[in-house]
């Protein structure tokens, strides 16, 4: 309103202004008199101080709206750090000027792919990302004649932006007379952009380079082993490089790996994975480290062996227990192995499968770190947010097929009973005839030979959860982490109490590790006061400790050393707790036996 008032005053004040100014020079036309009189002088003040008022006013005004400008941007501003998802893992490190609409829209993309598609939408198909290659790799030179290489990308509803900047990174980055053709294989993904607009890329990619980008697209869902089998199965050079489709490469990454194939057929190899951030698709730098597994076939990395660092050289390969699932063979010698196993559903273990298999039938297994891959690590997988179930099953089938004796180790992580668990791993009658003709290795040669560092948990008598007959609704628990005091919990059977009982008398609580490097937590009587406690097992032993207990199925749990029993009793507060005291004949069970103890 302010503004408006002095607007107004301008106004008038500029008429009269210009009214006084042209009635006195009309005076004065046409006469050639200086302008002397006094009374023309006051005047001309007048007029001079009014024009002086003008000006100031004229001034205030164009402060206040400049004001106003500012006032405005700032609001623009606070609305724009305004974030409408606070616990969203997208918008913990980036977005912050994201309007509300475009936040809304970011997330939802989010929430479909697992990964910040509105960003990735937004930048270059061919952009530039950091070579994180060790210096070395620069400097090798591989021979001319290499193999030629097929890419297969494997996808469920993938990015479009996503699957076209993969494409681009290999056309651009890949020598173009070893690039024999880009396989783009879709598990039947319900994304609309996924057809026609994927579609008419191609066309239009196959323009410059006809025949280069192939599409196979199942009629139903298959999981990620029939997919890579698909993609096998249309490549057409001489090696093949199955990878997932949310991939960049990096310079000269195919190179290192065509050597070593040429160099040997029945290596099947990895590059080093970059780790491209789901929110802000910033490429951040892995070392090269071997692919390894637990006993329930969870994927992980470890160090390479010893002898790889005795090399003092991080560009050279190592050797590997198991690869990924993004891998690169001579594409004979994969179909003489079988490829990979049909029987795996949806997503998991398809990976460890054929790491055993290549090393029990006749290969060997590589990763090769000048050889580099930016890969998205997503929030969440597009098949499911829970996997265990697939991951489960598949599992079990791995070994039944493969690990002989060591089959009940599967089990034993799943917590499952030996039999009748219920769970069908489909038809191996196959998978063990082709086992029979390739003459493969038993297991117990991989466990001692390859990998060594899995623990064969030879003395494990029990496992599962282990209750007390007075409340057999409630199980030991692993009780809050950090920390190291065992509880009494309703029974869940999830990790937190899963038990363990070896034939040495330490009992294992909060599950069991797969590797022998690693250290389970054992339960501890310390002699004094009534609270049984946790603690690392191999400080324990260090410390000379009370870790050791006996214990029958079906009877009481009593330390070796103090003579005191593992027991129940009701607290102050009505709950029940686990105390050590003087044996009172509790008995306990644990849920699954191994063998009879």
């Amino acid at each position: 309103m302010r503004i408006v008032a002095r607007v107004s005053v301008l106004v008038f004040c500029l008429t009269v202004y210009s009214l006084m100014y042209l009635s006195f020079f009309r005076h004065q036309e046409g006469s050639n008199d200086k302008i002397e009189r006094p009374e023309d002088l006051e005047f001309l003040t007048r007029l001079k101080r009014i024009e002086d008022q003008v000006y100031k006013i004229a001034k205030s005004i164009e402060g206040k709206n400049d004001q106003v400008k500012e006032s405005h941007v700032e609001q623009k501003k606070i609305m724009k750090v305004k974030k409408l998802y606070p616990q969203s893992f997208l918008f913990s490190s980036w977005g912050n000027e994201l309007s509300e609409e475009e936040q809304i829209q970011a997330e939802k993309l989010y929430q479909d792919y697992g990964y910040n598609v509105f960003l990735s939408n937004r930048l270059p198909l061919n952009r530039t990302i950091p070579d994180t290659r060790d210096s070395r790799c620069a400097e090798k030179i591989y021979p001319k004649d290499l193999p030629t290489i097929s890419v297969v990308l494997i996808y469920f509803n993938e990015a479009l932006s996503i699957i076209q900047r993969a494409v681009c990174s290999i056309i651009n980055r890949t020598p173009s007379h070893l690039l024999k053709d880009i396989i783009l294989v879709d598990d039947y993904s319900s994304n609309v952009d996924l057809q026609l607009a994927l579609d008419e890329y191609i066309d239009q990619m196959n323009k410059d380079k006809p025949g280069l980008l192939k599409k196979v697209r199942h009629t139903r869902q298959m999981g990620l082993a029939k997919a890579r089998i698909s993609g096998w199965e249309a490549a057409t050079g001489q090696v093949v490089a199955i990878l997932d489709a949310h991939i960049e490469v990096h310079e000269q990454w195919a190179e290192p790996l065509l050597a070593r194939i040429k160099a040997d057929r029945t290596t099947v190899l990895s590059p080093v994975f970059d780790n491209v951030k789901f929110d802000t698709l910033d490429v951040v730098r892995y070392g090269p480290a071997a692919h390894a597994f637990d006993w329930a076939l969870w994927c992980m990395y470890e160090s390479f062996r010893p002898e790889w660092f005795k090399l003092n050289d991080p560009s050279e390969p190592g050797k590997s227990p198991s690869v990924m699932g993004i891998l690169v063979a001579n594409r004979q010698f994969l179909g003489e192995i079988g490829v990979l196993d049909e029987g795996m559903e949806i997503y998991g273990g398809e990976n460890v499968e054929l790491g055993i298999r290549v090393w029990l039938c006749g290969g060997s297994i590589e990763v090769v770190p000048c050889s580099k891959i930016a890969h998205i690590e997503r929030a969440h997988k597009p098949y499911s947010r829970d996997l265990s179930k697939p991951m489960m099953r598949n599992a079990l089938r791995v070994a039944e097929i493969w690990m002989d004796e060591y089959k009940s180790n599967v089990n034993i992580a799943w917590n499952l009973p030996f039999k009748d668990h219920g769970i069908d791993i489909g038809d191996v009658t196959e998978r063990r005839k082709l086992r029979e003709k390739l003459k493969c290795k038993p297991f117990k040669w991989y466990l001692e030979n390859v990998y060594p560092l899995l623990d064969t948990w030879e003395n494990l008598v029990g496992y599962g959860a282990l209750k007390n007959d007075l409340q057999e609704d409630l199980c030991i628990d692993q009780g809050p982490v950090p920390g190291s005091v065992p509880i009494l919990y309703n029974c869940h059977y999830y990790n937190p109490q899963h038990c363990h009982y070896s034939r040495n008398g330490e009992i294992y609580v909060g599950g069991i590790k797969s590797h022998i490097y690693n250290s389970n937590r054992c339960l501890l009587d310390s002699g004094s006061g009534n609270t049984p406690t946790l603690l690392d097992c191999k400080q324990a032993k260090e410390k000379g400790l009370n870790i050791e207990w006996s214990f029958t199925q079906g009877q009481e749990i009593r330390n070796k050393n103090t003579n005191r029993c593992l027991e129940i009793a009701q607290g102050e507060d009505s709950y029940y707790h686990l105390v050590m005291q003087n044996c009172t004949g509790q008995n306990w069970k644990i849920q699954h036996v191994v063998k009879e103890f």
